[in-house]
């Protein structure tokens, strides 16, 4: 098995954030009340709950490396997340940044910040 990392993320309410993530393609792995692990191809997300989250307050994130970042953008368009700059949840187009990066920007109900990379 090759090393990997998961990122661990809070979940205001774990019913809700499981089928957030449902509506993108991902399927539940593992479910606890203390633990849940989510899963879209290569991609794997834990959620661990806090149910006093504030959202709006929130500094969680990750970064997800895809190789095909316009076909999860394309299912977060699809499953009717808001394109805006304001609210929760929203998703930013993908654009090539100064880095040379192709990033979209994905904030989750719990507030998360979910940087989608396109793989070179």
């Amino acid at each position: 098995m090759s090393d990997y990392a998961t990122p661990n993320l809070p979940a205001k309410d774990m019913a809700a954030t499981s089928a957030f993530y449902q509506k993108l393609g991902f399927s539940e792995d593992y479910v606890s009340p203390g633990w849940m692990i989510l899963s879209r191809g290569g991609l794997q997300l834990e959620f661990f709950p806090y149910p006093d989250l504030d959202p709006t307050t929130s500094s969680f994130g990750s970064c997800l490396r895809v190789d095909d970042l316009q076909g999860l953008y394309q299912a977060c368009v699809t499953s009717g997340i808001p394109q805006a700059h304001l609210g929760m949840p929203r998703v930013h187009p993908p654009q090539k940044e100064a880095s040379g990066l192709t990033i979209a920007y994905l904030i989750d109900p719990n507030g998360s910040l979910i940087r989608i990379i396109q793989n070179d």
